[in-house]
């Protein structure tokens, strides 16, 4: 089971990669779902060892993206790859949900040669069939979703329901809530790369949360939650 361990930190680089994490997907502001991490993060990380996406998301919110945007995902997209990254996470939808095959193409195209994950954009999908084709023919290599849940347990039917369809052209990897006690879901799933967070919850107080800067609660990476989920796996 290949395991990629999603980070906004140098300090969560550097606890997913002692945890053993295979793959990591780098981001900023995890909290709002991940956006484009920093290039000075993207270089820190690009010397980590171990693989590294980088979430190409300009702004939190919905994945509608107009002419603007695109072209500063094209930008971020370039960025990852002077930084050395070994690939990118995309995902646009059309405002019904489908996925905007033009603007993904675009992308697609900027990061050509790149490892491509289709990022959970795919859950807003209303057709799953359809938007396994459509991840298929675009050239993406893996569709991180929950399931169209709020986690990958919940959503365990429609991770089914995608991995049939996917028919082994593409990789499904679930994402969401995924931890040491989601071996079970996974074995079943019978998949063979999951995504996760693998945080704990550090609280905070003082002037930094008083004044905005800090939420009252931060979660970061926890090696001991990756090896945990491996040796669930392993038993």
């Amino acid at each position: 089971m290949l395991i990629e361990v999603c980070v906004d930190s140098a300090a969560g680089l550097a606890e997913a990669v002692a945890g053993g994490a295979d793959r990591i997907e780098l981001c900023a502001a995890l909290e709002l779902g991940g956006l484009t991490p920093a290039a000075g993060l993207m270089a820190h990380a690009a010397a980590c060892g171990v693989p590294v996406f980088a979430m190409i998301r300009p702004r939190a919110g919905n994945f509608v993206f107009d002419s603007t945007e695109r072209a500063i995902m094209c930008a971020d997209i370039h960025a990852a790859r002077d930084a050395g990254l070994a690939g990118v996470v995309l995902g646009a939808n059309l405002p019904d949900g489908r996925l905007d095959v033009a603007v993904l193409s675009h992308l697609v195209m900027a990061a050509k040669g790149m490892g491509l994950t289709l990022h959970r954009a795919f859950d807003l999908v209303p057709d799953l069939a359809k938007a396994v084709e459509c991840a298929t023919l675009l050239g993406f290599h893996r569709i991180l979703t929950s399931g169209r849940a709020q986690t990958a347990a919940q959503g365990e039917g429609d991770l089914a329901r995608t991995i049939a369809f996917a028919r082994g052209r593409i990789s499904v990897m679930p994402g969401a809530g995924i931890g040491p006690a989601s071996a079970p879901l996974l074995r079943r799933l019978a998949v063979t790369e999951a995504h996760g967070s693998f945080a704990a919850p550090h609280p905070q107080s003082g002037p930094v949360v008083d004044l905005g800067f800090a939420p009252a609660v931060l979660r970061h990476t926890d090696a001991a939650r990756i090896r945990a989920l491996r040796a669930a796996l392993a038993d």
